[in-house]
C-alpha cells in the first residue's frame, strides 16, 4: 500500500489524466414514497411516486442508449426494491455491460438504524441482486445521503469492495475502520455534481421544503463542466452523481451528452466503473 499525499499526482492508467465516474442511482418512487409516509394520508398521492416512476419507466433505457453511443462504462445504484419491480430492466443494465450497485432496500436512511438492522437488509438485497442478475453488488452508496458509524464496517465485513457515499476527498482513498486503514475504498461523489440537488423538486410532498428549485440547465451545464476542467487540471476522481428521473428527460439528457463528450475530447481521460477504480487504486496505492 502506497501512501498519498494531499495535491500529489496520480499516475492512472496509461498515461490518463484523471479518472471520471459516470453513475446513476435508480431510485424510482422510494423517494416519494418515504417522504409521503410522512404525512397523513401520505399514501394517497401518487404524483410524487410518478416522478421516481419515470426514472426507470423511461428515463433508464434512454440512458442506456446514449452511454453505448459515446462508448463509455457507468455504474447504476439501486435500491433493491426498485429491481424487484423492474427484473428485466436490470437484467439489460447488467447484459449491456454495466455495473449495478447496492442503494439499500427502499432507500431506508441507514443512519436511523440499527447496526443489525442494516445487515438485514443489505442480506435481502444481496439476495434480490443473486436472483435478478445472478451476482451480489460489490459497490455501495448509501441512500439519503449518510451511514452510521459501523456502516463500513458493516459492508467491509460483508465483501463489498467499495463505496461511493462520503464527500471527504476528490481521490480514491483507503476507508479507516476501527482505527486501521483497510482495502475498503471510497469514491467521493459532491453535492455539486450531484443532479438531484440541481433539478429534484415536487410540489406535495415538498422537494426541496421551501420549494424555489430547478437550475437552469445551461447553468448546470457550466457548473459541471467547470468542475471537471478542475478535476481534469489537478489530475483527481471526477465523480459525478445523477439521477434518472432528473437528468433523463430529452433536453437535459442533450445537456450530460454534451458534458461526457467534452470530458471525451480531452482524449487521455480514464473512463470507469466505480469497481474497476478501486481495484485499480487497491493494487496501485
Amino acid at each position: 500500500m502506497k501512501d498519498t499525499e494531499t495535491f500529489e499526482q496520480i499516475h492512472w492508467p496509461d498515461g490518463a489524466q484523471c479518472a471520471v465516474m459516470l453513475s446513476f442511482d435508480v431510485d424510482g418512487d422510494t423517494i416519494w414514497k418515504n417522504g409521503a409516509s410522512q404525512i397523513e394520508g401520505g399514501s394517497r398521492f401518487l404524483r410524487g411516486s410518478s416522478v421516481g416512476n419515470y426514472g426507470p419507466n423511461c428515463a433508464v433505457r434512454r440512458i442506456l442508449t446514449l452511454l453505448e453511443a459515446l462508448d463509455v462504462p457507468a455504474t447504476f445504484f439501486v435500491p433493491a426494491k426498485v429491481m424487484e419491480d423492474h427484473p428485466a430492466l436490470f437484467k439489460e443494465i447488467d447484459r449491456r455491460g454495466f455495473e449495478i450497485g447496492h442503494h439499500g432496500y427502499h432507500h431506508e436512511r441507514y443512519v436511523d438504524l440499527t447496526p443489525e438492522e442494516q445487515r438485514a437488509i443489505i442480506e435481502k438485497s444481496q439476495k434480490i441482486f443473486l436472483e435478478v442478475i445472478g451476482k451480489e453488488a460489490k459497490g455501495y452508496r448509501t441512500p439519503s445521503g449518510d451511514w452510521s458509524r459501523e456502516t463500513a464496517g458493516i459492508l467491509y465485513d460483508m465483501g463489498f469492495s467499495y463505496s461511493s457515499s462520503m464527500r471527504g476527498d476528490d481521490r480514491p482513498y483507503r476507508t479507516v475502520i476501527d482505527g486501521k486503514t483497510t482495502d475498503f475504498i471510497e469514491m467521493a461523489p459532491k453535492w455539486d455534481l450531484d443532479d438531484f440537488v440541481q433539478f429534484g423538486y415536487n410540489l406535495y410532498p415538498a422537494e426541496p421544503s421551501g420549494q424555489d428549485r430547478i437550475a437552469g440547465i445551461e447553468q448546470v451545464f457550466a457548473n459541471f463542466r467547470q468542475e471537471f476542467d478542475g478535476y481534469y487540471r489537478e489530475g483527481l476522481c471526477f465523480v459525478i452523481q445523477c439521477h434518472p428521473q432528473m437528468i433523463g428527460s430529452p433536453g437535459r439528457l442533450r445537456m450530460y451528452e454534451r458534458l461526457v463528450a467534452y470530458m471525451k475530447s480531452k482524449g487521455n481521460v480514464w473512463f470507469a466503473t466505480g469497481s474497476e477504480i478501486a481495484d485499480w487504486w487497491r493494487e496501485n496505492y
